[in-house]
């Protein structure tokens, strides 16, 4: 087999979190292929107990402790500089030196950098065919949050997005190929960096459907008579929090003078303060770190992904789909997402269109939604057939297949 190095931002594990789904299926497919030698940062203590999990799947490994705070306070300097700020949050010597070595060591001409900023630490060797995964346009993500947040932090979004962009590019033009979650996804990359539209192209995510089944038996956690409509994610990402934000406080309470038996339920790690806050409202709970929310997308009532601001796939929409549940999105959670809005779920663009298809949903339960959201999961992602391109585009310099 030959050598790979890969460059993830977070650990690859547990496969069942957020941005980790993609890179740890990502690293077990190429592990198959593969003597793949592993540089990543560790940014939550609790990660630690994973690595041998990870280490299991490399020829070599490399994990660097990295201190969310410090990181922020470092980055702080790229605004003098000129440059984006991710770069310097995700800029370690350690890091730096063991790829060095290990590419010294190991004949490594393929490299598959996961997240732009950790294409910093492929740069040193341009001879190696590089394949880089975006994930999303995180560069557009900034320049939303400049367009929500006032003076000064809108002024210091507007500057990530400007920077980030320009190395995104950079970036781009300088690899093999540039990947995203999407097709909107790449089709708006392609539209800000026009000099790298050929070499743009994407693969879906997918999802385990073994794993997200609605076919378990699992424990209920609510009372009994209780009409749980659950919102999942990690909570103190700051999208989530707009999006539960100006649901619990705009949407939900039309709702639940409609429906006295409706309970807003916010499932997910380490809330914020905004976030904690809304648990004081009627009808609203707030869970923090559960250890495994299929009990609780079980036994809802139904979904909601009321999102504002997002980039890319909503791995929390794909995974509610796989368990068969009826799930009412905005238009901003449905794009990139292969399903149908009447048939596969509900789609509400306002305030008053989620509480009319809320309204509808929890009047009429529709089973057979359930049945064709789960079929549209198990025909459109899985997870080998969508990560097969990316082998072929490590062997070759063409994006066509993707």
């Amino acid at each position: 087999m030959d050598d790979l190095l890969l460059l993830i931002h977070r650990i690859p594990y547990p496969p069942n979190k957020g941005d980790k789904i993609r890179s740890y299926h990502l690293l077990k497919h190429l592990a198959r292929h593969y003597k793949v030698h592993l540089a990543t940062f560790v940014d939550d203590a609790d990660d630690w107990q994973h690595l041998p999990r990870v280490q299991a799947l490399c020829a070599s490994s490399h994990f660097a402790r990295l201190d969310p705070t410090m990181a922020r306070v470092r980055s702080l300097g790229a605004l003098l500089a000129n440059r984006s700020l991710s770069l310097d949050y995700y800029r370690d010597k350690g890091l730096r030196d063991w790829v060095a070595s290990t590419m010294a060591a190991n004949k490594i001409d393929r490299i598959l950098v996961f997240s732009s900023p950790m294409a910093q630490y492929a740069e040193p060797y341009p001879q190696a065919r590089r394949v880089v995964d975006f994930c999303d346009v995180d560069s557009d993500k900034w320049r939303q949050y400049a367009a929500q947040k006032s003076w000064p932090m809108s002024m210091l979004y507007a500057h990530e997005a400007r920077q980030l962009l320009r190395y995104e590019r950079k970036v781009a033009l300088d690899s093999a190929a540039a990947l995203f979650v999407s097709a909107p996804e790449a089709a708006l990359f392609r539209q800000l960096a026009p000099e790298s539209a050929e070499r743009t192209g994407f693969f879906n995510n997918g999802v385990d459907t073994d794993y997200f089944t609605p076919h378990a038996d699992y424990p209920n956690p609510f009372i009994a008579g209780q009409q749980a409509l659950v919102f999942c994610g990690a909570m103190d990402y700051w999208p989530n929090v707009d999006a539960v934000t100006w649901f619990a406080r705009e949407i939900f309470p039309a709702v639940l003078a409609r429906h006295p038996a409706a309970q807003f339920v916010i499932v997910g790690a380490r809330p914020s303060p905004d976030v904690l806050q809304l648990a004081a409202l009627p009808g609203v709970t707030v869970t923090g770190t559960v250890p495994d929310v299929r009990p609780y997308v079980a036994h809802a009532a139904l979904c909601v992904a009321p999102l504002r601001i997002a980039r890319g796939i909503q791995n929390k929409v794909l995974e509610a789909l796989s368990m068969a549940k009826t799930v009412v999105v905005s238009p901003q959670a449905l794009e990139g997402i292969a399903a149908e809005p009447g048939r596969d779920l509900l789609l509400a663009a306002d305030a008053p269109q989620f509480v009319a298809a809320i309204g509808q949903a929890l009047d009429a339960p529709r089973a057979d939604m359930g049945r064709a959201a789960r079929h549209a999961v198990e025909t459109q992602y899985g997870w080998s057939s969508n990560l097969a391109p990316v082998v072929s585009l490590l062997e070759q310099m063409s994006v066509e297949s993707a």
